[in-house]
């Protein structure tokens, strides 16, 4: 029996059955999109013929991987792309050059990290799990260099400026993102049923990192959403009374002209919505000189990766500079005034 695309084991991705020389599948696609699942399908004929010629070796493709890793569990986030680029390819094929070749074919003009995040790393995971399971073998792949990272942040007072300068719709996002060290996503994406406001607590589920986290909220974040008219649904809601990016690939829509706007109105330059985490792990480090509870409630995996904001955070050693002359005050040292 060819092989065809059935729905079943309670799915919404269609599945491959079927019988091509001796090889059986009962496999999911991965997708609930019958044309690209019609791909899949072909895709994978074409793999079990080529298999059974005599004297060529059997090689796991990138589709054949790709789609396992993804009906595992695996992130299905800029993988597509991969999967249209590469197809029927043997993952033993790809290399180095290959995915440099993909990255610029696919994202032409896009920044190393974007790079990084959309190629590299979905590559280097599909490879992985197929190496797992004997699928593959391991890869060893250089990234791209990245940039060195940003730590933008605002004083209290420019916040001020910022909040004042927002509008209504926009306001409560800013004052969470400022007050909660969230992701954007993560805060434009939360739902009333994850907040607590008797117990002044949000929890952010499917995180970027895979966890869920609980965050205690400030009491000005708890006035900003006590004050929200509604309690079901997404806790930010636009102009139009729609969910911020309802109606955008990533979720993220309609806030970057208005936080724009609002930056201009504040009289603040560079700064960026991911730039309010920052501001908030920069506070959170000079009040309180513990980066462990700035990687827990952040949401970070390791210590390493929230050490910048100690870099940026030293005003507390500038007695022991004026130590080293032996004097605390300054008039009293050989040369000053």
């Amino acid at each position: 029996m060819p092989f065809k695309l059935v729905r079943r084991h309670g799915s919404d991705n269609w599945y491959i059955r079927g019988t091509i020389r001796g090889v059986t599948l009962d496999e999911s696609t991965g997708v609930s999109e019958k044309a690209r699942a019609q791909q899949i399908l072909e895709g994978r004929e074409n793999e079990v013929i080529l298999a059974s010629i005599p004297g060529r070796r059997a090689s796991a493709s990138f589709l054949q991987v790709a789609v396992n890793y993804m009906e595992n569990g695996g992130e299905s986030r800029f993988i597509h792309p991969l999967i249209d680029y590469f197809g029927t390819r043997a993952v033993s094929e790809i290399g180095q050059s290959e995915l440099e070749a993909a990255a610029k074919a696919l994202y032409p003009a896009c920044a190393r990290s974007t790079v990084n995040r959309q190629v590299f790393t979905p590559f280097s995971a599909i490879a992985r799990h197929g190496a797992v399971r004997g699928l593959c073998e391991r890869k060893e792949l250089e990234r791209p260099a990245q940039p060195k990272g940003r730590v933008r942040w605002l004083t209290l007072e420019e916040s001020a400026r910022l909040i004042d300068a927002c509008s209504p719709n926009l306001r409560p996002v800013v004052i969470l993102l400022l007050y909660t060290g969230a992701r954007l996503g993560e805060a434009l994406s939360l739902d009333w049923r994850n907040v607590d406001l008797k117990r002044a607590h949000i929890a952010f589920l499917d995180t970027k990192n895979g966890t869920d986290r609980g965050v205690p909220l400030h009491p000005r974040a708890v006035a900003a959403l006590a004050n929200l008219s509604h309690r079901t649904g997404r806790v930010f809601l636009t102009s139009d009374v729609k969910p911020y990016g309802a109606d955008s690939v990533d979720g993220r829509g309609y806030i970057g002209t208005p936080f724009r706007a609002a930056c201009k109105r504040a009289g603040i330059s560079d700064f960026h919505p991911h730039d309010c985490r920052h501001t908030w792990a920069t506070w959170h480090y000079a009040a309180n000189r513990d980066l462990l509870k700035l990687m827990v409630l952040g949401g970070w995996k390791t210590i390493s990766m929230v050490q910048r904001y100690a870099h940026v955070n030293t005003d507390h050693l500038a007695a022991s500079i004026l130590a080293l002359h032996g004097d605390t005050d300054p008039r009293k040292i050989e040369g000053v005034g």
